[in-house]
């Protein structure tokens, strides 16, 4: 196999019919601004030319439903080896969908508590048991003493019938008397029961002084009211009025509480055997349609979404309440689960220790394999997060990252592994631990392409490639490649101005003093938050920050924010638990803009988002050949019947389903992916179709409709905001989160604000390039000197440098963190030792804390 993967002729989207050559078995990082081609080369390119030839060895009767699959737009690509793509995209909607179950860690902690684990009582806490007959005969016999006790084999529990064939059965066998309800009594043949009432029968196996002349009669007695009693014994003490049980079942000794035998479904919310039958496995309680809430069409707040509290009945385990009678050590399923991910992984370093021999043995592989994948989690810095974690509630970066940590745990070897921006949502610290994790992956026999811009992640790497030099149409070069060096000495690469310090982010001259209010949020204690009281400064960027899992999201997402929306918007959403809140009344209103989808179909995309469609729309409307077909407004929508290709319903592409396989999008056969009919593409707006139109670059749009100012003022501020390369008509599914948000800040943009805004941003740099986060903070710092607040979720030190003021949580993820570590001025938390943000932020403030002023 040759040493590089050979790509010609390249000319997806706006590549421009590049060459090149990837070395193999090496950490190659694709990097470049926004919008430069580096997706298209890695994704749209290489990968799906290796998804293609997979498709290709598949039956004849697989291919029949993927036989439209298109070639990338590519001459030649050799030495490719197999292909697997770890994207930025959710790990799905499914709500059964938790950390534990993509991870397959919870088959084995399933597996591990069938085979491994021990029974407790509900009631009295102690263990319970289960033997064999012989075992059971020789605890009676060792138990059986010499006064008044009864030995009862329960044979009926609680139902109705008169039990006349019973009694006939018992009296032919020998037995002459029963406990019927409480009472003892002698039995005979034809004896019969009230037949409407409910019964509790125990047969009593008769009483005789236990010497060697009576030791086999009883234990015939004892084997035939087993075999009668399904194989549960009770001793019953008269003096003491209590009872010991004996059970070929599981069964507490002094209840008689049963369980059935465990096996792995009985450990699954997705099995009926294991789901809790309130919830269904789902933990959350049911609703009702009367109970859901329309969405919102305020673009300030995400949609809100039905109100969802814990199962009132499991208490959000998702499991029947006989799972959660098991336990390994002290834990049983659901509590190991709700573990962070670090905790539970030293935990179980130890767990051999529990276990008796025989168990250690049935355990072993099992535990290996749980360890294995736990470790791997940590790597990847995903240790704060916790096995019960809904899939839903990840971002596409920990989607990412856990799929990493799922591949290095899959030991393969020649496979090519591409990676979209896998540093998304890390803290530096952790960013070491994934490049760590990289690496491993290479130095088993991979090729690995990561398409990132993290400085330390393109440093770190053996083989640079630098696409551009701009975005759109200014894009799709190689400007340069090789070793880092390589790049810093290509005078055309941005990148390399960056990493040579010939570009920079400069550090502002002074910080700005804000207006003097403050909301002050006291005892914040949701999920891992430790009664924090956090105070946010009102005129100001403040920036929140810590290592992954510290509890940002928690106090800015869950409780500020839903705080905020209640007293303004009249919001449904519930915070997390707090004690109280000042300031509010010094805002009127609040912008969240965070990485959510701006829609989602495909339908939705930056034209209808921003709202410039309706208005290019009102445009072909005027048109003469419009106004000849009586086409109105409405005609040029491709989401209503009469303009659109009814095919595609004016999507422009089908989708194939594949069962165990991603969905396969084929371009639409009919309209060739124009989405609309021939009628309404032939009515044009200066020689442009309504389809060319979707197809243009905001920044070719921006040109386009200059003339027409209502048009152009939603563009520019999607330009502004570094955005200029995306399609009008590009569809939302296809945008990264970092876009998404981008899109909703420049809407923001496009609005006349009050000044007494306070906007919450969820990581904005997401997916961007150096560069284009300078664009982004001059589009921050337009708003802030505007008189609004900018409260900033940011890992990016370039971000962090540039607050006002630093909200520092930690010191460390999950049970370590919660706790406001350091806050201030980027310099004044780079003097905290404590701060892990401060430690990265030293760095950077040496040589200019004379110049830069706090006040």
């Amino acid at each position: 196999m040759q040493e590089s993967i050979e790509i010609h002729g390249a000319r997806v989207n706006n590549l421009r019919n590049i060459d090149l050559s990837i070395p193999r078995d090496k950490l190659v990082v694709i990097t470049g601004l926004s919008g430069s081609g580096k997706s298209s080369l890695a994704f749209d390119t290489i990968y799906a030319e290796g998804q293609r030839r997979y498709m290709e060895t598949l039956s004849i009767y697989a291919r029949q439903y993927v036989g439209n699959m298109e070639r990338p737009d590519v001459d030649k690509i050799t030495s490719l080896s197999p292909v697997v793509a770890i994207e930025q995209k959710t790990t799905g909607k499914n709500p059964r969908s938790t950390v534990g179950t993509i991870t397959e860690i919870n088959d084995f902690l399933r597996l591990l508590f069938a085979r491994a684990s021990r029974a407790f009582s509900p009631v009295t806490g102690e263990e319970m048991v289960h033997y064999n007959d012989e075992q059971i005969i020789n605890l009676i016999l060792k138990d059986y003493p010499d006064r008044k006790v009864a030995l009862l084999a329960p044979i009926v529990s609680g139902r109705k019938g008169h039990y006349r064939e019973l009694f006939d059965t018992l009296v032919r066998k020998g037995f002459m008397h029963a406990r019927i309800d409480g009472e003892m009594t002698e039995i005979s043949s034809g004896m019969k029961l009230d037949r409407y009432k409910a019964h509790t029968i125990e047969l009593v196996v008769d009483r005789l002084t236990v010497k060697d002349e009576s030791r086999d009669r009883l234990m015939t007695s004892l084997r035939e009211a087993m075999r009668q009693g399904k194989g549960t014994m009770m001793l019953y003490d008269y003096q003491a009025d209590a009872a010991r049980y004996y059970s070929r079942h599981l069964m507490c000794p002094s209840t008689g509480i049963s369980l059935p035998d465990p096996a792995p479904h009985t450990f699954s919310f997705n099995s009926p055997h294991g789901a809790c039958p309130h919830c269904g496995g789902l933990g959350l309680e049911p609703v009702t349609e009367d109970d859901e809430l329309a969405e919102k069409e305020d673009d300030a707040l995400p949609p809100e979404v039905p109100e969802r509290v814990p199962c009132t009945v499991c208490g959000g385990t998702r499991l029947k309440s006989d799972a959660l009678n098991f336990r390994v050590g002290e834990y049983n399923i659901a509590q190991l689960s709700a573990m962070s991910i670090a905790d539970f992984a030293e935990w179980i370093e130890g767990i051999e220790e529990l276990f008796d021999e025989k168990e250690r043995k049935i355990a072993r592989e099992i535990v290996k394999e749980i360890g294995d994948r736990l470790s791997f989690l940590v790597k990847v810095g995903l240790g704060y997060l916790s096995l019960a974690r809904s899939s839903r509630s990840l971002s596409g970066g920990e989607s990412q990252r856990i799929r990493l940590a799922t591949q290095i745990g899959s030991r393969l070897v020649n496979v090519l592994y591409i990676l979209d921006e896998p540093s998304i949502g890390l803290h530096q610290k952790d960013n070491r631990k994934l490049i760590a994790s990289l690496e491993e992956l290479r130095d088993a026999g991979n090729s690995v392409i990561v398409v990132e811009h993290d400085e330390e992640m393109i440093r770190s790497a053996d083989h640079v490639v630098d696409v551009g030099p701009l975005a759109g149409r200014k894009g799709g070069h190689i400007v340069a490649q090789g070793s880092v060096e390589d790049i810093i000495a290509e005078p055309r690469s941005i990148t390399g101005d960056y990493l040579a310090g010939r570009r920079e982010i400069s550090i502002p001259k002074k910080r700005r003093k804000g207006n003097g209010q403050k909301i002050v949020l006291r005892g914040a204690s949701g999920n891992n938050l430790r009664d924090v009281t956090a105070e946010f400064p009102l005129g100001k960027m403040i920036c929140v920050t810590g290592v992954s899992g510290s509890g940002k999201s928690t106090l800015v997402n869950d409780t500020l924010r839903p705080i905020i929306a209640r007293e303004l918007y009249r919001s449904q959403a519930r915070p997390l638990p707090y004690g109280s809140i000042e300031g509010l009344e010094n805002i009127d209103k609040l912008v969240v803009v965070d990485q959510s989808p701006i829609g989602r179909t495909p339908r939705s995309n930056p034209a209808t988002y921003s709202g410039v469609f309706a208005d290019i729309r009102k445009l072909f409307e005027a048109t003469p050949d419009a106004k000849i077909r009586n086409f109105a407004a409405g005609r040029f929508s491709f989401n209503v019947r009469g303009g659109r290709c009814e095919e595609c319903r004016g999507a422009g592409v089908q989708t194939i389903e594949m069962n165990f396989l991603p969905d396969v999008y084929v371009r639409c056969k009919v309209c060739g992916g124009r989405r609309y009919n021939r009628e309404t593409l032939e009515v044009k707006y200066k020689g442009k179709s309504i389809f060319d139109v979707l197809d243009m670059t905001i920044n070719m749009a921006a040109e386009f409709f200059a003339h027409v100012p209502s048009i152009h003022r939603k563009l520019a501020a999607i330009q502004a905001v570094g955005l200029g390369y995306l399609r009008l008509g590009q569809p939302c599914t296809t945008l990264s989160g970092g876009e998404s948000q981008r899109i909703k800040l420049s809407s923001e943009l496009a609005k006349t604000d009050t000044g007494r805004t306070l906007y919450i941003l969820d990581e904005p740099t997401t997916g961007l390039h150096f560069e284009d986060v300078r664009q982004l903070l001059e589009v921050i710092n337009l708003l802030v000197e505007r008189g609004n607040t900018m409260v900033v979720i940011e890992h990016n030190l370039d971000v962090i440098k540039m607050a006002d003021h630093i909200i520092d949580l930690g010191p460390e993820g999950g049970s370590g963190g919660g706790e406001i570590v350091a806050t201030g001025t980027p310099e004044q938390v780079a003097k905290n030792a404590k701060s892990h943000t401060g430690q990265f932020l030293w760095a950077i403030f040496p040589s200019s804390r004379g110049r830069v002023s706090d006040n």
